[in-house]
């Protein structure tokens, strides 16, 4: 059924450069990428000088791999100051479990459920990093929401995310691996030209990111089918 409405679309658009490599080559002439933009934050960012924050966005739920950070966490040094800061809905009660289980188990993870909007950027201004750990994604918007914001990623190997940042990130970890992600956490935490970095190599993928840029993708495909 999916397969048969992509052939009768005159257009396909999807969310990162990826997906066109899991297509039938059949679909790949009228296939069009239109990353989901997002807007710069509104003031300074003033990361924690106590701590060191990082931040999980998303809900708890299976393919968000939502305790890979906290696992993380738990192998960082005794001196290491990183707290996982993880704002996003449980779907179910055992979720919620889940959750209040790590936190009573693991000092650096401390889970706020579900936010609005405006704490999430809040967030963006005070964290040093943020991580997504997820085992499937379609192109998520926290990826372009933390390159508007300027904040360093930790991301998952997985298509849905290298399609947005690139196949050279220097950011990446094996997905579902927290032994790897504890090895980039260190030492975003303790080297600050690699911190630097990340930002840096987010910063040059801005305008991929930008509402003007979206706008502009969709008005070309417009064009192209009236």
């Amino acid at each position: 059924l999916t397969q048969s409405s992509m052939d009768k679309a005159d257009i396909l658009i999807c969310l990162h450069d990826q997906i066109k490599d899991r297509l039938p080559k059949r679909f790949q002439k009228k296939l069009f990428t239109i990353k989901q933009s997002a807007t710069p934050l509104s003031t300074r960012r003033e990361p924690s000088s106590r701590y060191f924050d990082v931040c999980v966005i998303g809900h708890l739920r299976e393919e968000k791999d939502p305790f890979r950070a906290a696992l993380a966490a738990r192998l960082m040094p005794e001196c290491s100051r990183l707290r996982i800061i993880h704002l996003g809905k449980a779907h179910t009660p055992q979720w919620t479990e889940r959750g209040k289980t790590e936190m009573a188990k693991n000092s650096r993870y401390i889970w706020k459920g579900e936010v609005p909007q405006w704490r999430v950027r809040q967030e963006y201004a005070r964290t040093h990093l943020m991580i997504i750990s997820s085992n499937q994604e379609g192109g998520a918007n926290v990826v372009s929401e933390a390159i508007m914001a300027g904040v360093p990623i930790i991301a998952s190997d997985i298509p849905g995310n290298t399609g947005l940042l690139g196949p050279n990130y220097p950011g990446y970890y094996p997905v579902r691996n927290e032994f790897k992600l504890a090895t980039l956490l260190e030492r975003a935490e303790t080297d600050p030209k690699f911190l630097r970095e990340l930002y840096l190599y987010g910063r040059r993928l801005r305008k991929d990111f930008s509402p003007s840029e979206e706008s502009a993708s969709w008005q070309r495909i417009i064009k192209m089918i009236t």
